[in-house]
């Protein structure tokens, strides 16, 4: 394995050029269902507009908008799920433009791509020629709109490219500065929570972030925020990696037979990724620049590279397989490949010291070591937007447990993708609530039901809230009468003694086990003292 050299120091980073397609999530979108370029189009993950073309935001649109409020501000919106195979399928005929002309060519992301300028501005002679060409360039191959920025700094040079701008060089850090600080929080970094706990403490843009001590940054917020530090100060994403990496850290593999379908590309690519992360895993490294190179049956040789700001994690690198093959594989006819792949080879191309950052990949017990995995959680949150993308937002419903003092009102049913903040203020004391614990499982509707005493006797419930007698036999919907061993209440409803009408309480009851059946409990409802009406609302487990 070849390992390039490290270009730049960290006072000094690499000087990049950066070619980003606005929108890029929802250009593709529309160019796979033929749509016009003044059709509005938005892209939707759980049910919250992840990107939309300039056409939907002048009709109302806004990244995180819920579906229905989009639709609601623009109705002609045109509507689709969120693809990271069809943006990248797509986005491979604008790197393809771009490798044309020049050489190191790292793909960011479906939308952007970066490569080192140095060395082709020289060729063209100077920066502004180079981007004249290269703009040139990707609008005849790929018919796209785009935009070029040029800073010192992957970092930099992307928010130069949404601004269209260059800075220069040794300036990076006085272009950032005036910058919000929810610019750290790009796609694939996940800065929210570090963004959010930022602007809570006061501190707005990136200058702001930046004037702070290094030291006091580590020691309040981490490596994460210790790398977020160095991207506002305009450095490199992490020092350079001074130690040569083992040679067999690439992971190459044979096909038989030959791989000509995407998804068993990306069937295979779970395999190899888990393999590749662990082998780096085992020398305390992870990747952050992973070149993809394959060979067909024919002898064609194809590669990319893929950077990320992140260490990539097993499912981030089998991601990046899987949107390769959908470049390669379902590319237009003539550029495609003209037969399967036989051989596969990942490259980590740049790697990163793996103890200096939080890497809850190589944990098997998720945030905390509480047991749960992060790519399950991922696994299950693609499943719920494949699932909403069928049935629609109200298809997958997620149960937030909030105020209240009926059992089955505390719960309430929110999409996925929805806000779960509780709608009830925190100290609410909500008099007559039930008692810890609730009912495992609360009816729909509640059975009609019978209660009576030693004599047989209807048990109702008092004008001071107590029963007129201790219940000994439970009936439900009219069946025979089992024993009741235990209870416990009545808790009456709050309120009730404002209301007309009889009087209402609840009660818990453990009732003797039929056969060889463990004793089971319910909850009641009662209304009333003479011919009172029960109700079994819910089974403790």
């Amino acid at each position: 394995m070849t390992v390039p050299t490290q270009r730049g120091t960290p006072a000094t980073p690499t000087r990049m050029l950066v070619l980003w397609c606005p929108d890029w999530p929802a250009v593709s979108a529309a160019a796979v269902n033929h749509l016009a370029a003044d059709h509005p189009v938005g892209v939707f993950t759980a049910n919250r507009v992840v990107a939309c073309n300039a056409v939907a935001r002048r009709g109302g649109v806004r990244r995180g908008m819920r579906r229905r409020d989009a639709q609601s501000n623009c109705p002609e919106l045109a509507v689709f799920a969120a693809d990271d195979g069809r943006d990248a399928r797509l986005f491979e005929d604008v790197a393809r433009a771009v490798e044309g002309l020049v050489v190191g060519v790292e793909v960011v992301r479906p939308g952007l791509v970066a490569v080192p300028v140095d060395g082709a501005a020289r060729y063209f002679g100077g920066e502004h020629a180079l981007v004249e060409r290269l703009l040139d360039q990707v609008s005849a191959a790929a018919g796209v709109e785009c935009q070029v920025g040029i800073a010192d700094g992957l970092f930099a040079a992307t928010l130069a490219a949404r601004l269209g701008t260059f800075v220069e060089p040794g300036r990076a850090a006085d272009f950032l500065a005036p910058l919000p600080v929810t610019e750290l929080d790009q796609p694939g970094a996940e800065r929210a929570e570090l963004v959010d706990l930022l602007r809570r403490l006061g501190l707005k843009t990136l200058g702001a972030f930046a004037a702070l001590p290094e030291r006091d940054v580590a020691n309040r917020f981490g490596a994460a925020g210790l790398l977020a530090h160095r991207l506002a100060r305009g450095h490199s994403e992490r020092p350079p990696l001074r130690r040569r990496p083992p040679p067999d850290l690439a992971l190459a593999e044979e096909f038989d037979p030959v791989v000509e379908r995407v998804d068993v590309a990306a069937f295979l690519a779970k395999d190899l990724a888990t393999r590749f992360c662990a082998a780096l895993a085992g020398h305390g490294l992870a990747c952050t620049r992973l070149g993809i190179y394959a060979v067909t049956e024919e002898g064609e040789h194809l590669g990319r590279a893929w950077r990320c700001a992140e260490p990539l994690t097993p499912a981030g690198v089998a991601d990046r397989v899987r949107w390769q093959f959908e470049g390669w594989l379902r590319a237009a006819s003539g550029q495609r490949p003209t037969s399967g792949v036989v051989r596969l080879r990942l490259e980590p191309e740049e790697v990163v010291e793996g103890r200096s950052l939080q890497l809850d990949l190589w944990r098997n017990g998720g945030k905390g070591g509480s047991g749960g995995s992060g790519d399950e959680d991922e696994r299950a949150a693609r499943a719920f937007v494949r699932v909403q993308g069928l049935l629609g937002p109200e298809g997958v419903l997620t149960p937030v447990l909030d105020g209240g003092r009926d059992p089955a009102g505390r719960v309430r049913l929110v999409p996925w993708g929805d806000p779960r903040e509780r709608t009830t203020p925190p100290d609410a004391t909500w008099p007559g609530r039930l008692p810890s614990p609730s009912p495992a499982t609360v009816l729909a509707r509640p059975v009609p039901a019978q209660v009576f005493d030693d004599d047989g006797r209807a048990v109702g419930v008092t004008a001071r809230d107590r029963m007129t007698s201790p219940p000994r036999r439970l009936s439900i919907a009219g069946g025979a009468g089992r024993e009741v061993v235990a209870w416990a209440g009545p808790w009456p409803l709050a309120g009730d003694r404002r209301q007309p009408g009889p009087r209402r309480a609840r009660l818990q009851l453990v009732l003797a086990g039929e056969g060889d059946e463990p004793p089971e409990a319910v909850l009641v409802h009662c209304a009333g003292t003479e011919n009172p009406l029960w109700t079994v609302e819910g089974v403790y487990d």
